[in-house]
Formats: C-alpha cells, sequence, structure tokens
C-alpha cells in the first residue's frame, strides 16, 4: 500500500509575506509560460473515458503509480459502458495499490453508470454536469477540463498549493479558495499555469529539499526560502 501524504500540510506560510505586485505576476506568468509551453498532464491516457478514471484515480496517488494501474484496467474495462457493469470486486482487485482503493472503485462504477443512464454514455463537458458524478469534484472537473479542453479553468492540487504560497500568489488555507487568488491574479493562461505548477512542484519546488540553489528560475521570487525544513 502506498504511503498516503497529508496533501496541504504545513507549508512554512508566514504572516509577514508580502502580496506580488503586478509587475511580479506578470514576471511570474512569462517565465511559467516561457518554461512549461505545451506542458500537459504525465497521467497516461487515450481517450476522455480514460482520462477521467486516470484523475480520479490520481488523488492523493501519484501520476507514475496510476499509470502503473490503468492498463490492466482499461484492458479489463475497455469502455464507460463496460466499467458501468463492473462488480465492485473485480474493480478493487485492479486498483488496490492505489490509496483509498475501495471507495475509487465505487466511485467508478457509480460514475460510469450514471453516464451511460444520464448521459447517455457520453461523459459531459460541462463543469456542472461532472461535477454531478460521483467522486468527480472540482478540482477533477477542472483538471479533466483543463487537459482535455484547454479550457481557461484551475485545478489546485497539493502541488499548486504549495508553489502558490511559497510564491505569495495566496496566503489562502484551502485549496477552492487558493484557486480563486489565483485566477484573479493571472486571468488567462490558466490551463497552462496549472500544468506549469504542477511540474514545477513536483520535480523542483518539492516539498522536501526544493531545488532553490540549483534548478529554480523564480528564485528571487520566492518569500519563504528560510522557512524550509530539510528532510
Amino acid at each position: 500500500m502506498p504511503k498516503r501524504s497529508k496533501p496541504f500540510a504545513n507549508i512554512g506560510i508566514m504572516p509577514s509575506m508580502k502580496r506580488p505586485t503586478n509587475a511580479t505576476i506578470t514576471a511570474l506568468k512569462t517565465r511559467f509560460l516561457e518554461r512549461y509551453d505545451g506542458a500537459v498532464s504525465e497521467l497516461s491516457y487515450r481517450s476522455l473515458y480514460e482520462l477521467i478514471v486516470a484523475v480520479m484515480l490520481s488523488a492523493q496517488c501519484t501520476d507514475k503509480r496510476v499509470n502503473l494501474i490503468t492498463p490492466a484496467l482499461f484492458e479489463a474495462f475497455p469502455t464507460i459502458e463496460a466499467l458501468s457493469k463492473a462488480s465492485l470486486q473485480e474493480v478493487t482487485s485492479l486498483i488496490n495499490t492505489c490509496s483509498f482503493f475501495n471507495n475509487k472503485a465505487k466511485n467508478l462504477i457509480t460514475m460510469a453508470c450514471s453516464v451511460m443512464e444520464e448521459f447517455g454514455g457520453a461523459i459531459p463537458l460541462e463543469e456542472k454536469a461532472l461535477m454531478s458524478l460521483a467522486g468527480v469534484g472540482q478540482k477533477t472537473a477542472h483538471v479533466v477540463l483543463i487537459e482535455y479542453t484547454s479550457a481557461n479553468v484551475m485545478a489546485v492540487d497539493t502541488h499548486v498549493f504549495r508553489v502558490s504560497h511559497r510564491l505569495g500568489l495566496s496566503r489562502a488555507k484551502t485549496p477552492a479558495k487558493t484557486e480563486e487568488e489565483l485566477i484573479r491574479a493571472f486571468k488567462t493562461d490558466l490551463h497552462t499555469l496549472h500544468q506549469a505548477f504542477v511540474l514545477f512542484g513536483r520535480y523542483i519546488c518539492t516539498a522536501k529539499n526544493p531545488k532553490c540553489e540549483t534548478d529554480c528560475f523564480v528564485r528571487e521570487f520566492c518569500q519563504t526560502t528560510q522557512t524550509f525544513k530539510p528532510a
């Protein structure tokens, strides 16, 4: 069983953090867009069906782990209709190395049944309709829309949350409020910025031992360099 992490743990936010100026926000936006131009999700998928399943599985689970799980899952259930007819035991046995696999298995089957019964077998690409599906909250819906349609929306996972707070772009205590602040700050190109923050947080601005000295290209804007606690 993979180790479960606390996705929005203390990241060293200090009361003295200053709100970034418009010039700083513009500079950050430019650098991230240039560095991560064309960035996409690291989840492996070949269709909207495979994408939504992969995103649902990725909650508090690494993309690497999801990519190890999904080939056998999609071989057994290649379509949304096939998944809607699956037994809980079948799905659970295929995803049991994923965090919260029992709940995820239930949600996957229920989601598939709803798509078949309420949407004629076509996964909806409208935010409220997506969020009506079991296991699909706002973050999951936004990730699907970002990846599949390049929608101008933001999704805040643990990486986006950490990066945005370390750079002073948000002091909000929840992902939802952080999302609102990022939207107000950047306004456009949100789909690319989401992917950029995810990749930057995953490989450079890591939770432990961030690569500040060697790889960070926005170091002068970081407001928490003094609060990192190396592992």
